[in-house]
């Protein structure tokens, strides 16, 4: 897959999937899918356009913007998905102000959009006052068509970015996994911690994560967790260390089962499988290390249940 941050000169004819695309979730692929299907129709490219930073950023500077994927996982989807080309273009004043016709005139034409494919509630242009029946005359003014994918639901929820965010920050694996069509994930470089799990004997890798990034609700979870080409079970503590500490800054501990490496500065990411518990205050030790070994039994018996590969 080619990726442009600017718009390339004479741009091959192309159908062009506008949009956000945060989790490339499973409305996100029908989407993609339907233009992939009619890109193999017309002999063409696939191409997909998103905006960096998030129009939010700079239209809501107040408003903090959690992404479900960060920019480099959003990529590798792409690419698996089989788009040709995705333009990553910078959103700014200029961009913001556009009105609905100056986009498409001075943005779409451009990338070489013989048709679009677009979500129900897709805008843009100044104020996102365009909508996709806009687009769609707009098209026929330009010379492109223009496909609108309908609302997709599961268990009769609509399948958006939001929804998915809001059960992450529930602790709702369940759902948020059936929305984005695989399990949500965090990724970050391991960073050197209290080093407290080794005394517990269940050492932990802690992880900094991208600031942007949804964290989800506080509490142990099930975990599968990738390290370059190989892949482990373990269990996750997302909280603020309440036994040892009246007031900590939240922190993202992970236990692997089965490896004893040093892994300071190396990347991993890790897969949410199930959520096990709250973060809970315990009275001592002895009853902290009795709750993480019943954690770990917990975490085998759902991993291992599971067709993780």
């Amino acid at each position: 897959m080619q990726v442009f941050t600017e718009v390339p000169l004479n741009a091959e004819p192309c159908v062009l999937a506008l949009g956000n695309f945060d989790g490339v979730h499973i409305g996100h692929r029908r989407l993609l899918r339907s233009g992939l299907e009619k890109a193999k129709q017309l002999g063409i490219k696939m191409c997909v356009l998103v905006f960096q930073p998030h129009p939010l950023k700079l239209l809501a500077p107040d408003r903090r913007v959690e992404y479900l994927t960060t920019q480099e996982e959003r990529i590798r989807i792409f690419e698996t998905i089989g788009i040709d080309k995705l333009f990553i273009l910078p959103f700014n004043y200029t961009m913001a102000d556009k009105s609905p016709e100056s986009f498409i005139k001075d943005v779409i034409i451009p990338l070489g959009a013989s048709h679009i494919v677009v979500g129900f509630n897709y805008s843009f242009g100044s104020q996102g006052k365009g909508t996709p029946f806009d687009l769609q005359e707009l098209g026929q003014r330009y010379g492109f068509a223009v496909s609108i994918l309908q609302a997709q639901t599961i268990d009769g929820k609509v399948i958006s970015s939001s929804s998915i965010r809001k059960a992450l920050s529930q602790g709702d694996i369940s759902t948020a996994a059936k929305m984005l069509g695989r399990y949500p994930s965090l990724s970050g470089a391991v960073i050197k911690g209290e080093q407290r799990g080794r005394v517990l004997g269940f050492p932990t890798a802690n992880i900094n994560p991208s600031e942007e990034i949804l964290i989800p609700k506080r509490g142990v979870y099930a975990v599968q967790v990738s390290r370059g080409a190989n892949s482990y079970f373990g269990m996750m503590n997302i909280g603020m260390k309440p036994t040892f500490h009246n007031f900590y800054v939240r922190t993202i501990e992970v236990h692997l089962f089965d490896f004893n490496e040093k892994i300071y500065g190396e990347k991993l990411l890790i897969r949410i499988v199930e959520r096990l518990r709250d973060e809970k205050k315990f009275n001592d030790i002895k009853e902290l290390r009795a709750q993480l070994e019943k954690d770990a039994q917990d975490s085998l018996k759902v991993l291992t249940s599971m067709d993780l590969r």
